[in-house]
């Protein structure tokens, strides 16, 4: 493990990872400065642990300060065209993630798993395959807690099983996961990474510093990774095709392929998350099980037992017949895709909030088919309003427990309210999670009041 002892290590931003890694610094020895450009009041728990820590700080803005250091931690939330990572690099200070740290500090085998949608539920899956294994390991990234807080926990023995954003690749340097998975690859964040090209570059860095004896989980459905060639043993997983090296599905059952061996898994019955999307993302956590070494038997077990995470696709309760749908991790078109075909229709969807740059149009045909009405809230209301126009009715709401009323007034017997929004949450909340919760507390607070 690398020794930060008296290190002069600056952080970018307050949020939870850049917290996290502030604290595992000055644990380690390190001379720390937090710099956050929001106001304290945005921060109070953090300010308070900082303060309690002894941590040096500065809320408000970065000052020249931020640069008198030999290394710069960057938060996800900070876009790497800012400013204050320009600056660094013009001064020639070494910038790395958190994600980067988190892999300087652990001893034990990491699973990194990213792409555009299905990260949470396949990262959270492979966690409960393993538990189902009894092989000891940590289950944390983008997925809530952050992998530098836990990495030192991970013995040789463990494994590390972690969700990977874009955001998070940008500033890695010698990561390198035991076994990577990219899930699928379709348009997000592009008001960030600006182009496909930048995305999917960034999605592929990934694999970069493994060798032949890691392993490449790759989507065989997908055509950015269908051909795509990294220097570690590659095994697929497909919903359509029968794979030679990987996962897949024969006449209604999930099959592995390994060394000119087949063998059966479950059935699709059988696995306890529901939807085509969730089949490509049981595929995918199988293949990676069998990549660490995990039988067939325990991977049946764990399929069999994960019933989904909370936020996707999740129910959030009944008024009448009609059926209430938290789908708030919903953050891009794609998405919003599965989820049309996952939940029962007729559909009242609520959609909104800040755009990512995704192209709502190519949903006409789903809402066309499945959508009665849709529930237009945020930033994004006329953007998705212009892709839908004709194709559905549309109404226009400004806050969540507004858009619950008039999405069950509007919803038929035995029909569904869809939250899929399809947009960041930043407009109106701190974060999907929050999105989410004021959804299934306002479906509580309705089902009170119509009884």
């Amino acid at each position: 493990m690398m020794d930060f002892t008296e290190k002069k290590i600056s952080i970018i931003g307050a949020a939870r990872s850049g917290l996290a890694s502030a604290e595992v610094l000055t644990e380690l020895g390190a001379d720390v400065f937090l710099s956050e450009i929001s106001p304290a009041d945005k921060f109070p728990e953090a300010l308070s642990l900082l303060k309690k820590r002894n941590i040096k700080h500065e809320f408000g803005g970065h000052s020249k300060d931020v640069f008198n250091c030999q290394l710069i931690v960057t938060s996800p939330g900070i876009p790497a065209d800012s400013d204050i990572l320009i600056q660094a690099q013009a001064n020639n200070i070494k910038i790395i993630s958190e994600l980067e740290l988190g892999y300087l500090l652990c001893q034990g085998k990491i699973i990194a798993i990213t792409g555009s949608n299905g990260k949470t539920t396949t990262t959270s899956l492979i966690g409960e395959i393993f538990r189902q294994a009894n092989i000891s390991c940590e289950v944390a990234g983008n997925i809530g807690k952050p992998f530098v807080s836990i990495a030192r926990d991970i013995k040789n023995s463990g494994w590390g099983i972690i969700e990977v954003s874009t955001f998070q690749l940008e500033w890695i340097d010698k990561f390198k996961p035991d076994i990577a998975v990219v899930l699928n690859i379709t348009p997000d964040h592009l008001d960030r990474h600006k182009t496909m090209e930048n995305y999917i570059a960034l999605k592929l860095k990934i694999f970069s510093n493994q060798n032949s004896i890691d392993k490449a989980v790759l989507n065989y459905d997908d055509n950015h990774l269908k051909k795509y060639k990294p220097n570690s043993e590659i095994l697929n997983f497909s919903n359509h095709s029968i794979i030679d090296n990987g996962c897949f599905i024969e006449h209604g059952s999930m099959y592995i392929s390994r060394y000119d061996k087949k063998e059966r898994i479950i059935d699709i019955k059988d696995i306890g998350i529901k939807g085509p999307h969730n089949i490509s993302n049981a595929c995918a956590a199988s293949a990676c099980c069998i990549a660490a070494g995990i039988d067939a038997e325990h991977i049946a077990a764990g399929l069999k037992s994960f019933a989904g995470v909370e936020h996707r696709l999740e129910k959030a309760g009944k008024i009448g017949t009609v059926s209430f749908i938290n789908d708030s991790k919903a953050t891009n078109v794609d998405a919003v895709y599965w989820a049309l075909q996952s939940v029962a229709p007729p559909i009242v969807l609520i959609a909104g909030g800040r755009d990512k740059g995704g192209k709502f149009e190519t949903l006409n045909g789903l809402v066309s088919k499945h959508v009665k009405d849709v529930v237009l809230i945020g930033e994004a209301a006329e953007i998705i309003a212009s892709a839908f126009k004709g194709i559905t009715k549309l109404h226009y709401i400004d806050s969540m427990n507004e858009a619950v009323k008039s999405a069950y007034k509007l919803a038929t017997p035995d029909g569904s309210v869809l939250l899929s929004p399809g947009c960041a949450s930043f407009d109106m909340y701190d974060n999907y999670e929050q999105r989410g919760e004021i959804f299934k507390k306002a479906v509580i607070k309705l089902k009170g009041e119509v009884g």
